[in-house]
């Protein structure tokens, strides 16, 4: 049986009884209460006090209660507050990584830590107005749970069979290296517009391209133009699905003399880099969007905002600082070997 604590009622008994005389075991068998819970209970009067007076100990009770709770992490007017809003609203990052990013940012400060659980429960916590609109608005599902996360089913096209991807070596498939890419195209409203994705899978870093339509000569015209921006070292192949865009796909491996490869019909798991890019996407380019008219600097912008973004992947390290010390890795590699 659970412990409670004295209402109103039995601090009013122990006021009239304690004033006519009664013993503390006998009070405590009147109320069904030990003797020690009744001495610890007259204790708690002031000593200067004269007698036991039930208003005063039960407002001081209040009071006390009201002291011990537990204060809240993201208090309104908190900076901590503000630096989780900042990642939300400015930034684009989701609460784990926020959550994440304090830790390493803060690691000898526990004050300035939170789990991704406090901050969702903080902002549906916060009553109807514009900061808690701001805030649901800022997280990527905008609901008040967290749905199952959508994926988009790959499509059948005729591949060689020795571009299969079970033909694929380990070394692509385990992450060993970097410079092999996954491909992709997200569609805009009517499948009338679309935008290209590239993503390093050993980095996570994106590239996006501005594509006039969904033609295989365009497309292959538009990834070629992106990756041409890319170091040579850091594209050896390229994982794509079998939609009809690339069918082209032998004029892309001449023009960046890289490896094409491609995943089985139906199987979106074998591009997990891609997939889960295209879900953090759709934030910048929703589903029914007209992508047509999304400049190339634009689609940098928002492949920049995501390279900047803390991954779990990445022991909450951005792609932007993965990609850059892989370069630096093989500078310092080619410099040893001259």
């Amino acid at each position: 049986m659970g412990y409670s604590h004295l209402s109103a009622e039995e601090r009013a008994v122990i006021m009239i009884e304690k004033a006519n005389g009664s013993s503390l075991r006998s009070i405590g068998r009147l109320l069904g209460r030990s003797a020690s819970t009744i001495s610890r209970e007259l204790r708690r009067q002031p000593p200067h006090a004269r007698g036991y007076d039930a208003g005063s100990a039960g407002r001081r009770y209040l009071q006390q209660r009201q002291q011990c709770r537990r204060r809240k992490r993201l208090a309104e007017g908190s900076e901590l507050l503000a630096q989780v809003r900042d990642g939300l609203c400015l930034h684009g990052w989701s609460p784990q990584q926020i959550a994440a990013r304090l830790r390493k940012m803060h690691p000898d400060d526990p004050s300035q830590h939170v789990s991704h659980e406090t901050i969702y429960a903080a902002i549906y916590a916060y009553p109807r107005g514009s900061l808690k609109k701001e805030l649901v608005q800022a997280l990527r599902q905008q609901k008040g749970r967290r749905g199952v996360r959508r994926t988009t089913a790959a499509r059948a096209s005729f591949v060689p069979d020795e571009l299969r991807i079970v033909n694929r070596p380990e070394e692509v498939q385990q992450r060993l290296l970097p410079g092999h890419w996954e491909g992709d195209l997200i569609k805009g409203a009517f499948n009338r517009s679309a935008v290209g994705v590239l993503v390093e899978r050993r980095t996570r870093y994106v590239l996006l391209c501005r594509v006039k339509d969904a033609s295989t000569q365009e497309v292959v015209d538009s990834f070629a133009r992106q990756m041409k921006r890319v170091p040579a070292f850091m594209r050896d192949s390229l994982t794509y699905d079998r939609g009809s865009e690339m069918a082209q796909y032998a004029r892309l491996m001449e023009q960046l003399d890289m490896q094409v490869w491609f995943a089985d019909p139906h199987a979106p798991w074998q591009r997990g880099s891609n997939e889960n890019t295209n879900g953090l996407l759709r934030e910048y380019l929703p589903k029914g969007m007209d992508l047509s008219g999304f400049s190339q600097t634009r689609l940098n912008d928002i492949a920049r905002a995501l390279n900047g973004r803390p991954r779990k992947t990445l022991d909450w390290n951005t792609p932007e600082e993965a990609w850059a010390e892989e370069i630096a890795r093989f500078n310092s590699t080619v410099a040893l070997d001259s």
